[in-house]
């Protein structure tokens, strides 16, 4: 299956352009930066589609990040306005209070703790400096739930969420991001194993799936069918109940 990168990204430079005009003229781009490629992507992308001067790219370290000189360095190569928050104190504060009350804090509430918490930052920079967030996530995340709802799930507009991480690094390529930003192995920030040793396949097999709908392997083949329907929920509208007023 062709994927014409330029072309795409393009289309996605116009796309932002186009959505900025309409729902925030005038208003910069705000991005959370963690050193990967989506949310270098993303910056670049916003930075061909406004202006350097309206992409603000926002660094968040739990207190100390191994490797948020990445980071500086996607700010520095894009020319960018940035600040770092740490949000340290504000996760070390959420999590004593849940340990008085509860005894115990632990598991997938603690690990999507984090991510809330940076969205909510992104959120307060965006209105101080009259920004509109940008979404990192792509397609072959999204399509595992390798993400976390109200955290990097969230964002007023989403450049990628259509593209496989494939697709994104080839448009990556294409905006002339150095290879640093675009092919840096993802981790997870916790255990310090990449997203593929949690997951348990490749992206690359992910996204053949996802595309040409063929996995060799049966059983990789189901848990990535099992994990899809199992997320499916954090990619829909929150349900509402239908009230109609009576005539």
């Amino acid at each position: 299956m062709s994927f014409n990168a330029e072309k795409v990204k393009n289309d996605i430079v116009k796309w932002i352009q186009e959505w900025f005009e309409e729902n925030g003229r005038g208003c910069k781009a705000v991005v959370g930066l963690s050193g990967g490629k989506d949310s270098s992507v993303v910056a670049a992308l916003c930075v061909e589609a406004l202006g350097r001067d309206n992409v603000f790219g926002v660094l968040m370290p739990n207190g100390e990040q191994f490797d948020i000189d990445v980071s500086h360095k996607l700010v520095e190569h894009l020319g960018i306005e940035s600040a770092v928050i740490n949000i340290k104190d504000a996760y070390e504060g959420v999590v004593g209070e849940m340990m008085k009350r509860f005894g115990k804090f632990e598991g997938q509430a603690k690990v999507n703790l984090p991510p809330r918490l940076r969205m909510s930052v992104l959120y307060a920079v965006s209105q101080t400096v009259n920004g509109r967030v940008a979404n990192t996530c792509n397609l072959s995340e999204d399509w595992v739930g390798y993400s976390t709802r109200y955290g990097d799930c969230a964002g007023d507009f989403s450049p990628l969420s259509n593209l496989t991480v494939q697709e994104v690094k080839a448009v990556g390529r294409t905006l002339g991001l150095p290879a640093m930003f675009v092919d840096k192995v993802p981790i997870d920030g916790l255990c310090g194993r990449t997203d593929e040793d949690n997951l348990g396949f490749t992206y690359a097999v992910l996204d053949r799936y996802i595309r040409e709908g063929i996995c060799e392997d049966q059983q990789i083949r189901e848990k990535i069918d099992r994990m899809h329907r199992m997320n499916l929920f954090k990619l829909q509208l929150m349900p509402s109940f239908p009230y109609e007023p009576e005539e």
